[in-house]
C-alpha cells in the first residue's frame, strides 16, 4: 500500500463539518498509534423512528485503499467496523492471514497488504463514531489503539455530537423565526375564511391547512393568495371545499382547490 496521503472524507450526514472532524480524527489516530499504516473514521446517526432506513455512515480515510476497506464492510455487512457497531466494544484481528471471521473484508485487506486491524466505537447524543487503525504487519493493534486513539475518539465524538446538536438547534430557531414571520398573513387569511364561511378560527385554520395539503402548496403561499385577493373570487371554492372536508374520510373526491389562483 502506498504512503499515507491526506484524508478524503465522503460526507453524507451533517456535511461538511462532520466529514472534516472525521478526517482530522483519522489522521490523529494514525499518528498516535504505533505500528499503524493508516486509519479510518466513520460516523452514523441513531435511526429516526420516522425514517424507513438509517442514513449511510459518513466516512474518512487517510488513504484510498483504506477507504475501500470501509466500503467493503458496509457493502458486505461484515468486518470489524460492523462488529464494533453491533456490540459497542472494540473489534479487530491481530493477523488477518489466520483469521477467517470476515471473508470479504479479509480478502480485500490482505490484497491491500493489511495484516492487522483494530476498531474502537464511541457514542454520544445519538452519534456513533468508529475509529479503525491498520497495520502492515501482524500484531495486537487493539491494545495500542486504546491509548491515545481511545482518548482522541472520546473527545472528538463528544465535540462532533455537540456541534451537530448546535446546528440542529440553529435550524429549529430558523424554522420558528420563519413561522413567526408568516403568522400574521396566516391569521389574516383565517379571518377572511371565517367571514366567508361563518366558522370559528380553529375551523378556518384547519380548512386552510387541508387546502394547502391537497393543492401541494405551502400554507404561507396559500394564505398570501387569500389575503392578496381579499377572498374575492374564492368564495365558491372555499365554501365547496369546506363542505367537502366536512364529509369526513369517506367523502367523494372533489377538487375545488384546483381552481384557486396562483
Amino acid at each position: 500500500m502506498p504512503g499515507r496521503t491526506h484524508s478524503r472524507p465522503t460526507c453524507q450526514i451533517d456535511a461538511p463539518t462532520l466529514g472534516r472532524g472525521l478526517a482530522e480524527l483519522a489522521e490523529q489516530a494514525a499518528a498516535g498509534t504505533p505500528d499503524s499504516c493508516g486509519a479510518t473514521a466513520t460516523a452514523v446517526l441513531a435511526q429516526d423512528p420516522l425514517r424507513e432506513a438509517a442514513e449511510d455512515p459518513t466516512t474518512a480515510a487517510t488513504h484510498p485503499d483504506l477507504s475501500a476497506l470501509v466500503s467493503v464492510q458496509l457493502n458486505s455487512g461484515e468486518g470489524p467496523i460492523l462488529a464494533a457497531l453491533d456490540t459497542g466494544r472494540p473489534a479487530g484481528a491481530d493477523d488477518l492471514l489466520h483469521d477467517d471471521r470476515w471473508p470479504c473484508y479479509r480478502a480485500r485487506a490482505l490484497d491491500a497488504g493489511v495484516r492487522s486491524t483494530a476498531t474502537l466505537p464511541f457514542a454520544c447524543d445519538g452519534l456513533t463514531v468508529t475509529v479503525s487503525v491498520y497495520g502492515l504487519r501482524p500484531g495486537p493493534l487493539k491494545k495500542a489503539a486504546q491509548g491515545v486513539t481511545g482518548l482522541l475518539g472520546d473527545l472528538a465524538t463528544e465535540s462532533m455530537a455537540r456541534d451537530r446538536l448546535y446546528r440542529a438547534a440553529l435550524a429549529q430557531v430558523g424554522q420558528l423565526d420563519e413561522a413567526l414571520r408568516s403568522r400574521p398573513v396566516v391569521d389574516q387569511a383565517c379571518g377572511i375564511v371565517m367571514y366567508v364561511l361563518g366558522c370559528d378560527a380553529d375551523q378556518a385554520f384547519d380548512l386552510l391547512r387541508r387546502l394547502s395539503q391537497r393543492s401541494n402548496r405551502k400554507l404561507t403561499e396559500l394564505a398570501e393568495t387569500v389575503v392578496h385577493t381579499r377572498g374575492r373570487g374564492l368564495e365558491k371554492n372555499l365554501i365547496a371545499f369546506g363542505r367537502s372536508a366536512a364529509r369526513g374520510p369517506g367523502r367523494p373526491a372533489s377538487a375545488p382547490d384546483r381552481d384557486l389562483p396562483e
